[in-house]
């Protein structure tokens, strides 16, 4: 058996594999949940309703998918460049604090400029931290991966020191918070009585936004080429390392405003459960979408539902909500086999 490179890949194929994975996902947990003696049709169906069955199921939904659509732009635009950026999460929890900093009455603006002056820190932020072990892959060819996993720890490790040092709030009786930023800073609902914030507005805007960015400018084509044959660009005189860093400060910002959308949005302060792991669940929404901007969109609302719905599937049926943890790794694990297979073809002899 070998592998033989595909000489073209259909739209078809790559439309299909990352609803097969999603399918796949969805079966392997009915089998889990067969095995925990529950029906699997009533878990899909109490998990469907939970997630879009009613207007604060899907609020709660939408609200979810905020943060996702961040990071999977962040991964995604990343990934295009094979910079392989792994600390979306500490990146989401810099552009937090970078909002805190200056949320909390540092700057004294009316929401019009004080909300984009927020979202602009923490993207800032966000693409200083990955421009680090950016400059450490081009310069002295050290592995990002590993750089910015661990690095993610660190800010971790930093914020803890603030919501229980510096930062921490005096009338939060003894809850390791920060001050609850000003409220002129808060994203505006977007419907009454429920989370939803104008934070989804700017996360479409920017899904779309990137879109046109690597579909159409010549940074886009720029970043893609570098991703697809860093010998082809540089033979072309496309600069690699100068197109890495800025794919990096790009890709960390928008991580960066991930935070921040978080913070203003739903918190309204900083604590250190602010993310359940946004950063990480990032990378397996922008390989579901096959690294497209607005495939990202869908993906981000398929993990979301999959999260709030089994939430409401685990209180009906008494049944672990770990079990869309699982459906989120076997949706990676198969999208990451179904994008090999778009690219070679297997050879039986």
């Amino acid at each position: 058996m070998r592998l033989e490179p595909r000489a073209h890949t259909s739209m078809a194929m790559t439309i299909l594999v990352p609803v097969g994975a999603a399918a796949l996902a969805l079966m392997s947990c009915s089998v889990l949940i067969l095995w925990a003696g529950a029906s699997p049709f009533l878990a899909l169906t109490l998990l469907v309703k939970g997630s879009l069955g009613s207007v604060f199921a899907l609020s709660e939904t939408l609200t979810r998918t905020i943060p996702l659509i961040f990071t999977g732009l962040a991964a995604a635009v990343a990934f295009r460049a094979k910079l392989w950026n792994i600390g979306a999460e500490g990146q989401f929890y810099l552009g937090a604090c970078a909002a805190t900093w200056l949320g909390t009455g540092a700057i004294d603006l009316p929401p019009p400029l004080l909300i984009p002056l927020l979202f602009a820190a923490g993207a800032i932020a966000g693409g200083l931290w990955l421009l680090g072990p950016t400059l450490l892959k081009t310069r002295l060819a050290v592995d990002e991966v590993v750089t910015t996993l661990l690095l993610n720890f660190v800010v971790l490790l930093f914020v803890n020191w603030l919501v229980f040092g510096p930062w921490k709030d005096p009338m939060a009786m003894g809850w390791p918070q920060a001050e609850p930023v000003v409220d002129a800073a808060l994203l505006p609902p977007l419907v009454a009585k429920t989370r939803l914030h104008g934070g989804l507005l700017i996360a479409v805007f920017a899904a779309v936004l990137f879109w046109v960015v690597m579909k159409y400018t010549t940074w886009g084509y720029e970043i893609r080429a570098v991703g697809n044959n860093q010998a082809g660009a540089t033979f072309a005189g496309i600069p690699i390392d100068r197109v890495v860093i800025r794919t990096a400060l790009l890709s960390g910002g928008i991580a960066g405003c991930a935070g921040v959308s978080e913070l203003l949005g739903v918190k309204g302060y900083l604590t250190l459960d602010l993310s359940p792991g946004f950063g990480y669940s990032g990378i397996v929404v922008a390989m579901l979408a096959g690294l497209h901007p607005l495939g990202v969109l869908l993906s981000a609302l398929f993990i979301a539902a999959l999260s709030i719905g089994a939430d409401s599937m685990s209180r009906a049926l008494n049944i672990s909500n770990y079990i869309a943890d699982i459906a989120t790794a076997i949706s990676l694990l198969a999208v990451l086999a179904g994008m090999m297979l778009t690219r070679y073809r297997i050879r039986f002899r």
